[in-house]
């Protein structure tokens, strides 16, 4: 049943109950949530490309120009050569000759020390000196005679030898004569037993008348004539003999006196040896004197301390009447810069960014006293020696300085970066582009379906894998991951992409990266080209990154963050 009004003519409605087929209800149902349904799909297609057309999006031009990466670090200005002077003596300051900022030669006094107590070292020392000089000259004097005493001996001796040899020649001709002697002995006793004979047999042919007397009485004196000769030769054997006993006496005596003159030429000898190491010891005592005159002299010098180069004092820690005391460790008086004009900065750079830096990087830098002034030098050596501090290590970076209007002064801290990289002719972009993620509502900008390369350092994503949201509650994007969602990097050599907007429309370009700075990073187009009149997007007012984006870009050229690099725009 349903019910249907219609006015009546005469100004009155007037009401018809009808009864209709159930059937026809329903398909009236039917047609009624078909067009709810059709309406509330064209509402949503309406205010989702309302949505869509309603995004506004950051953007930075691209910039063609240089670009450097650097490392940041902090550290200390000194003199590239810096003396320090103590005193080598101790005593106390007596008087001052130079004061801070004092402009010193080589040689020109600083200070003085009190020289009383070196002074009389140096008496007493030329003093001993001279009492070894004169007991050497005495000795001297003494050992002089040893040689004479020793020649006088050794003639004796050898005159002794002489009288030995011409008693032992007397012997050996005694013993010659003896032996003579006792010969003629045998001889003339054989010539009395002859005439014994004939004497006895004369006196029996004499008696049986055979023989004359005459020839009896020369026999008979031939016996006696032989036994004088006999008794003669028996006396030269007792003179030989005792001549031979007088030889031999003289011998004994002639060794006697070799043997004491030879004695008495080792005791001069002796004697000799002992004055002249006498000598020899007073000679040595007067060097070990001169030697401590020398000293004594040397630390009376060192009571002027003078300058070794020419300089310009920086610190002066001593005051007239102070004592100092040489140990050690020698006490520091004064502090001397050979040449302020050349300057060494001392910078203390990361464990991470050690690796980048080299001899000949440039450095800029500046101090608290000129904030307003950038000073430039090289890097003149990288130290191999690690500091901990904390644990955190930290290498020494050496860079020389020039300083020739004197502005810079030891003891500065000075704020610096290295350029460790640089390109020219570069396309440049944020950083902030490899991070973006267009909204959801953005995919009709990429009506075929197909999905940009994923950033730099994310790797793309399966068919079918839905992208995970950002963290300020975004949707996933169509476009792939990015780096701010996969936690990646933008590093040197890695490929991902940026968006452009072209025309109204957004559009992926995938890059491949070069040099990474602070905020920008150089690329180069993988397919594609990128011009100064295209607009890098790097944020939305969709997104929460939009504001991040925004602020990451908002200068360029700004400056490095600690331990990152840094980029430059054109001319940059």
């Amino acid at each position: 049943m349903y019910t249907l009004e219609r006015p009546a003519t005469n100004g009155h409605v007037s009401t018809v109950i009808l009864e209709a087929p159930r059937r026809r209800r329903s398909r009236w149902w039917l047609v009624a949530a078909a067009i709810v349904l059709i309406v509330a799909i064209v509402a949503s297609v309406i205010m989702v490309r309302s949505r869509a057309s309603a995004v506004e999006y950051t953007t930075v031009p691209v910039q063609t120009g240089s670009l450097a990466q650097t490392v940041t670090a902090s550290g200390t200005l000194n003199p590239q050569n810096t003396i320090s002077i103590g005193t080598q003596v101790s005593g106390t300051i007596a008087e001052i000759d130079a004061d801070f900022n004092s402009h010193v030669k080589k040689g020109q006094v600083l200070a003085k020390l009190d020289p009383t107590t070196l002074q009389a070292s140096l008496d007493q020392a030329q003093a001993t000196l001279a009492q070894s000089e004169a007991q050497a000259q005495a000795s001297g004097a003494t050992a002089s005679g040893g040689p004479s005493a020793i020649a006088a001996a050794q003639a004796q001796a050898q005159a002794a030898a002489a009288s030995t040899r011409v008693a032992q020649a007397t012997a050996a001709a005694s013993n010659a004569a003896i032996a003579t002697a006792q010969t003629n002995v045998t001889k003339a006793q054989s010539a009395l037993v002859l005439a014994q004979q004939t004497v006895t047999r004369d006196n029996q042919l004499l008696a049986q008348g055979y023989i004359a007397q005459s020839q009896a009485d020369t026999d008979k004196s031939s016996e006696v004539a032989a036994q004088s000769a006999l008794d003669s030769a028996r006396t030269a054997v007792a003179q030989a003999q005792a001549q031979a006993q007088a030889s031999q006496a003289q011998i004994a005596q002639a060794s006697a006196q070799e043997q004491a003159s030879s004695a008495q030429a080792g005791v001069s000898d002796a004697t000799a040896q002992s004055q002249a190491a006498t000598h020899d010891a007073g000679v040595a005592a007067i060097g070990i004197q001169q030697a401590l005159v020398k000293t004594a002299e040397t630390n009376l010098q060192h009571t002027i301390i003078t300058s070794p180069v020419d300089g310009t004092v920086i610190s002066r820690q001593v005051s007239v009447g102070q004592t100092v005391a040489s140990s050690l460790t020698t006490p520091t008086l004064f502090t001397i810069a050979q040449d302020l004009s050349k300057m060494e900065l001392d910078l203390a750079v990361g464990e991470p960014d050690i690796g980048r830096v080299a001899p000949g990087d440039t450095v800029s830098f500046s101090v608290l006293a000129y904030p307003n002034r950038t000073f430039t030098a090289r890097v003149a050596q990288v130290r191999q020696n690690p500091t901990t501090v904390s644990n955190v290590v930290t290498y020494t970076v050496v860079v020389y300085v020039a300083n020739a209007d004197g502005a810079l002064r030891p003891g500065m801290t000075a704020n610096a970066t290295a350029t460790v990289a640089h390109v020219d002719g570069a396309t440049i972009v944020p950083l902030a582009a490899f991070t973006y993620t267009p909204p959801a509502g953005s995919f009709s900008r990429n009506r075929r379906g197909t999905r940009p390369p994923a950033a730099s350092g994310t790797a793309q994503r399966p068919a079918g894998s839905q992208a995970q949201p950002q963290s300020g509650g975004a949707a996933a994007s169509p476009w792939g991951a990015t780096n701010a969602s996969s936690g990646g990097a933008v590093t040197p050599g890695a490929t991902g992409r940026i968006f452009v907007l072209r025309g109204g429309k957004l559009q992926a370009v995938p890059v491949k990266v070069g040099l990474v700075g602070a905020t920008q990073a150089s690329v180069t187009p993988l397919r594609g080209t990128l011009s100064d009149i295209d607009q890098i997007v790097t944020g939305d007012n969709r997104s929460s990154s939009g504001s991040r984006a925004a602020s990451a870009v908002s200068n360029p050229l700004s400056g490095n963050q600690r331990g990152g690099g840094g980029g430059r725009g054109p001319g940059g």
